[in-house]
């Protein structure tokens, strides 16, 4: 008799899983339930900004593969349709057809839960106006353009300044529209450090964006038919036609809290590194729903990104098809652009380095993407965080032009491997003048990283 697993949500982790599945068991050994809320599967939610402004075509440009792919396979796919409540010890969930109305239950001997993340929207007066986006779905994306080609102003205001946010108000300036950004942090980005954030702020402010810090939304103003027409800070007032929400994304784990699943801090669920929850043998989660090991800190945290949901799908298919693999954690790499700057971090953050209790320097250079003296060298600024004392690297910073931004995975590796800023600084990296100075920007870092570190053990031997 064939086993069945339903697997809740059809994007990256959840279509993923599906395919693993099936590449290790055939439809006779294992049936396989897919439940998709939305209209597309296996689709790039990272893509959206750009499909929104006009970089790319969209939607199927996005979509890795159609649900009649993944149907041809033997996947019993159903779009439109939620699970609306897990019943762990029935081993049963209950579904209900978005379009249809249609409800009922169906059992499974193997859960996967891939839920995804929801956007953040505050309870604040007028944010469920018409023209407030969230962007997160394919269904998201079309909306908005939808608002974008409809409405007669040009005036949009996005709020919160991190990669969702500086995308949209790059794509959004592509389409002709006057930017405002109005974010809580002093500067873009909280997943820098200020002082490379403010890099960030000055390019945007080149592009003609606005950009209000040390601020929060406190109402969007509507007219008497419901049409946006501001935004409302605790001390101003800005017009707008639409506004974007990029305020960040929470895990979508309602069911599982209500099911009684384990929750870490920040409400994403627990899984061992096979991606099983935890003490529950036959459940599963993964993509930006559950909280990952950050292999620096040591922490548990919620990044949600699509190269960990990807990679949690192979695993968790390989476990509900018998067969075995981990996730050992991450490092917190993320790479973006706004307009021509390009934008790459991993590991630790100066504010996060002194939450995990950590005694670190930190460096900053200036450094050309490549030779000096070779047409196209482009500037770029790295900054390095060092363990004291024993000179482990814990967090690199990169803002530049073209060549920049992929050059953090050097350090991705390095702090995979637990380098030290002098086994950085010996590294046989690759060099052409059309390449790379002679000596790379991140070895260059670290050399002064280096000399940071050393010069902290000078200083802390000296008699008090």
């Amino acid at each position: 008799m064939s086993e069945r697993v339903v697997i809740i949500g059809g994007d990256a982790a959840g279509m993923a899983a599906a395919s693993q599945a099936r590449r290790l068991k055939s439809a006779g050994e294992l049936e396989i339930v897919v439940f998709e809320r939305g209209h597309f599967t296996s689709y790039s939610a990272c893509g959206i900004p750009y499909w929104v402004g006009g970089d790319v075509d969209g939607p199927d440009a996005l979509i890795a593969r159609t649900p009649a792919e993944h149907r041809a396979r033997d996947i019993d796919l159903r779009l439109r349709t939620e699970v609306v409540e897990i019943d762990v010890a029935g081993r049963r969930v209950r579904f209900h057809g978005l379009g249809t109305g249609l409800e009922g239950w169906i059992g499974y001997d193997k859960l996967v839960i891939a839920t995804g993340a929801t956007p953040i929207r505050p309870v604040l007066p007028g944010i469920d106006a018409d023209a407030v986006h969230g962007v997160q779905t394919l269904d998201d994306g079309q909306s908005l353009i939808d608002t974008l080609e409809s409405i007669p102003g040009r005036r949009a205001v996005v709020v919160g300044a991190g990669y969702i946010g500086v995308e949209m108000a790059e794509a959004l300036i592509n389409r002709g529209f006057q930017v405002t950004m109005i974010n809580r942090g002093a500067e873009p980005m909280s997943t820098l450090d200020p002082d490379m954030g403010a890099l960030i702020r000055k390019a945007l402010q080149g592009m003609g964006v606005q950009v209000i810090g040390d601020t929060e939304l406190t109402a969007v103003r509507t007219d008497a038919k419901g049409r946006v027409i501001a935004v409302v800070t605790a001390d101003a007032e800005y017009p707008a036609d639409i506004v974007i929400l990029g305020i960040g994304v929470r895990p979508a784990t309602d069911l599982a809290r209500a099911a009684g699943l384990p929750l870490g801090e920040s409400g994403g669920l627990l899984t061992d590194l096979a991606m099983r929850v935890r003490g529950h043998e036959n459940i599963w989660a993964g993509g930006d729903c559950v909280e990952v090991l950050d292999l620096v800190s040591g922490s548990e945290r919620h990044i949600p990104l699509g190269t960990h949901a990807n990679k949690h799908g192979q695993i968790i298919g390989s476990g509900v098809g018998g067969d075995y693999a981990v996730f050992p954690g991450v490092v917190g790499t993320a790479v973006s652009k706004v307009c021509d700057l390009e934008v790459a971090r991993t590991g630790l953050r100066e504010h996060d380095a002194r939450v995990a209790g950590l005694q670190f320097v930190a460096v900053t250079i200036e450094s050309t993407s490549r030779s000096g003296y070779f047409p196209g060298a482009a500037p770029m600024t790295v900054k390095m965080l060092a363990e004291r004392r024993t000179g482990r690297l814990l967090g690199v910073q990169i803002v530049g032009r073209e060549g920049a931004g992929k050059r953090i995975d050097i350090a991705a590796v390095a702090l995979t491997a637990r380098l030290t800023v002098d086994e950085i600084v010996a590294l046989d990296l690759g060099y052409a003048p059309p390449f790379s100075p002679v000596w790379d920007p991140v070895q260059v870092a670290a050399r002064k990283a280096v000399t940071a570190v050393r010069r902290d053990a000078t200083a802390g031997n000296r008699p008090q």
